[in-house]
């Protein structure tokens, strides 16, 4: 087979067919990883390119204002408090009632800055590797401006108040995937975590109920304007999974096994619907384990994952700052030795 670009690679796998061999790219690498592989590496993007990464993933720029040592207000209304990960995590949020969510006001969506990132990748990537823009679907921005505690709470007690979220959630998502598809864009993924180990972070009933219907407007508004779609969600996926699916997706990543998702299972079920990411675990293996044992783990994923096409392979989340880097490049060796087709 011809060699592919990347670009080319990745829509191919997106469109459940076979490329020349099995993409690679993670969505997150630790700075603390990425300085041991590639010492004096300045960003995810950089050291995407040395280490042959298929796709460069980008997010839209958003203003944060300090408000304390280690705590950070967004433009969206919510705090973030530092963790030792790349990102933070929310502590307040402006939203605790549904008259709090009608006098809430988005930041401007369509200024060229939140979308500086976006134009410098299209610019220097496009027809060699897949530029992929972080957006979200219907429950991140749901529970960055309510917290996880009292969006939860609310599921139960006022699903109004959740259905208005959802609402702009998937307006909000819909603007900005417009701006992203002007400027080149053709891929998309959304971050939303809708599971943790044991199963949903709802009711499967809650879900359809409250989240699918939004789910289905928002990816198939993605899929309108042309664009293909990852969607992510750590977590214990089977109750809720036919309904992800259905929603229109592309690729769903990443096949949580120490939730219980098992890759050859899903890809057996879901595989002619649906390309998969995964699933080399980086909660355990990647962290504790050795390099022989994640050459071996590989070698499982890809002869799970590989058969027919619609594949790539990725950590099971994100090469955090605990994975061992040897173990992210003993991943990439076995990649390169056993992942073409």
């Amino acid at each position: 087979m011809v060699e592919m670009t990347s670009e080319e690679r990745i829509r191919t796998v997106l469109q459940g067919q076979q490329p020349d061999r099995v993409p690679h790219f993670e969505w997150v690498v630790d700075r603390r990883v990425r300085e041991r592989l590639v010492p004096g590496c300045k960003s995810h993007e950089a050291f995407a390119v040395a280490m042959g990464h298929d796709a460069i993933i980008v997010d839209l720029i958003f203003d944060k204002v300090q408000v304390a040592a280690d705590r950070w207000r967004s433009e969206w209304g919510y705090i973030t408090q530092d963790t030792p990960e790349e990102h933070g995590i929310e502590v307040v949020s402006p939203i605790k009632t549904l008259s709090d969510l009608e006098r809430y006001s988005p930041p401007d969506l369509h200024l060229p800055s939140r979308y500086a990132a976006v134009d410098e990748a299209v610019k220097n990537f496009k027809g060699d590797k897949a530029v992929i823009v972080h957006l979200n679907d219907v429950f991140s921005l749901p529970r960055y401006l309510m917290g996880m505690q009292d969006l939860l709470m609310a599921i139960a007690l006022e699903p109004e108040l959740v259905q208005g979220l959802v609402d702009l959630s998937v307006k909000v998502n819909l603007e900005m995937a417009e701006e992203v598809v002007a400027r080149g864009v053709s891929t998309v993924y959304t971050g939303d975590d809708f599971a943790y180990n044991r199963g949903p972070l709802m009711s499967p009933r809650h879900f359809r109920k409250l989240f699918y219907p939004g789910l289905c407007r928002v990816i198939q508004g993605f899929k309108e304007l042309g664009l293909q779609v990852i969607k992510h969600t750590d977590g214990n996926l089977w109750s809720i999974i036919d309904m992800i699916i259905d929603s229109g997706i592309d690729c769903l990543d990443p096949i949580d096994p120490l939730a219980g998702m098992d890759l050859g299972e899903v890809k057996a079920k879901y595989g002619d619907r649906v390309a998969l990411k995964g699933n080399v675990d980086c909660a355990d293996l990647m962290t504790f384990g050795t390099p022989e044992e994640v050459v071996e783990a590989t070698k499982v994923a890809l002869s799970q994952g590989m058969p027919g096409g619609g594949f790539i392979l990725s950590s099971s989340n994100s090469i955090h700052s605990a994975v061992k880097p040897e173990n992210y490049a003993a991943m990439l060796g076995a990649l390169k030795e056993f992942g073409r087709y």
